[in-house]
């Protein structure tokens, strides 16, 4: 098999060695190219890839030169488009050890409009789940106990199993992702981008398997979240850059979907239809004006309000137009197939928990041509259709 492994890094090139190392060493009899991108790291990554260039003519990379970072919502793809030549390509973080026997799992389970993902084992960082597996090797690249993980991989091998979950490291066919448009710059820099191409992916018919005898060793969040090197003071804790930029995607990924992040147990998407929203605020407020906007396709705020300090201080936040999502009360610049009718001077914590759960709700037991309440929230369904697909395709 070729593949292709696509790398952004910044300020992260000790784990770009570890992982380098481990790909070289078991990669078995694949032809494996890896596809670095440094994103304007300053820890000497662009010297070590000008050096492997050089050594390895099966290692790429490019540089973000700008001082800016860019992310790897932008970076994943410019690699996926301009750097990657092989029809299969993985994500793939620079804080994971490929186990060896992964790639020939992968290989197969892989064809087009099948997207694999390995398993990955990690030590105690983040809660438990069923989607993997937590075992303690060592939480930075000095410490990985290389010898005892090799020794205990066969045990935690199962090769009659597959599940349907996808998260990093996951392989694909390039014309997959491309014939979706890959990761949508909305969510850059980074966080909420692979949630909102999963869901693209099973909107468009992509199925997902996990294979549980193919693996990674994952030592989790050192692209920015927790790397002591760029901005988090621990690997315990998430830095102040990574939590205001995960408060944002996530407003952004519910401007688009309408709901939070869903998945099941072991990972695979859960997305609610996408109906067409308008909410009619009256007593406005810009506190809950601040918490709804992004629940609408549509807000309409008391006449004389002044929205537009809002917009002012959320516009930063999203490459949205904000704009053209807030109106006036009466002015019907934009129609709407749901309304729904907030009295901001009565909302309370579980109207809130019904406007987050409202496309479900609409979905199990809203009919067309009819006004239902829900607490202190008025819904009046004009039409009821799904729009979800709409939004697969860039």
């Amino acid at each position: 098999m070729k593949i292709s492994l696509i790398q952004p890094g910044r300020n992260n090139l000790k784990y770009l060695k570890w992982a380098y190392d481990a790909i070289r060493k078991h990669q078995g009899d694949h032809e494996v190219e890896i596809c670095v991108a440094d994103d304007a790291s300053t820890d000497g990554t662009w010297d070590w890839c000008q050096e492997m260039i050089a050594k390895d003519n099966q290692f790429k990379a490019i540089l973000n030169d700008t001082g800016k970072r860019l992310g790897h919502t932008i970076l994943y793809d410019r690699l996926i488009n301009e750097v990657a030549t092989n029809d299969i390509a993985m994500i793939y973080h620079a804080d994971m050890y490929l186990a060896p026997g992964a790639l020939d799992a992968i290989e197969r389970e892989i064809e087009e409009k099948v997207i694999v993902s390995l398993t990955r084992i990690e030590p105690p960082l983040h809660p438990d789940g069923p989607e993997k597996i937590l075992w303690n090797g060592g939480v930075e690249p000095e410490e990985f106990i290389e010898e005892e993980f090799l020794k205990q991989l066969p045990s935690m091998k199962d090769s009659s199993k597959v599940t349907e979950g996808i998260f990093a490291p996951w392989a694909f066919y390039r014309k997959d992702f491309q014939e979706i448009g890959g990761h949508d710059p909305l969510y850059a820099p980074q966080s909420k981008e692979d949630s909102d191409i999963f869901n693209r992916f099973q909107l468009n018919g992509v199925k997902f398997k996990q294979v549980w005898d193919g693996f990674v060793y994952h030592m989790t969040s050192r692209g920015s979240r927790r790397n002591t090197l760029d901005k988090a003071t621990n690997i315990y804790t998430d830095s102040p850059e990574w939590l205001a930029q995960n408060q944002r995607s996530t407003r952004n990924f519910i401007r688009k979907w309408g709901h939070f992040v869903m998945h099941d147990t072991l990972m695979k998407p859960i997305v609610p239809p996408k109906y067409n929203t308008k909410l009619i605020l009256v007593n406005t407020t810009e506190q809950v004006l601040e918490a709804l906007e992004p629940w609408f396709d549509m807000v309409a705020v008391d006449k004389g309000f002044n929205y537009q300090s809002y917009i002012n201080r959320e516009q930063p936040n999203t490459i949205i137009d904000l704009s053209k999502r807030i109106e006036y009360n009466g002015t019907d610049t934009t129609s709407a197939d749901i309304f729904i009718t907030i009295d901001a001077a009565k909302f309370n914590n579980t109207d809130f928990q019904y406007v987050q759960k409202l496309s479900q709700i609409i979905e199990d037991s809203g009919e067309e041509k009819q006004v239902y309440q829900l607490g202190n929230l008025t819904v009046k369904i004009n039409k009821k259709i799904d729009y979800s697909k709409d939004l697969v395709k860039l």
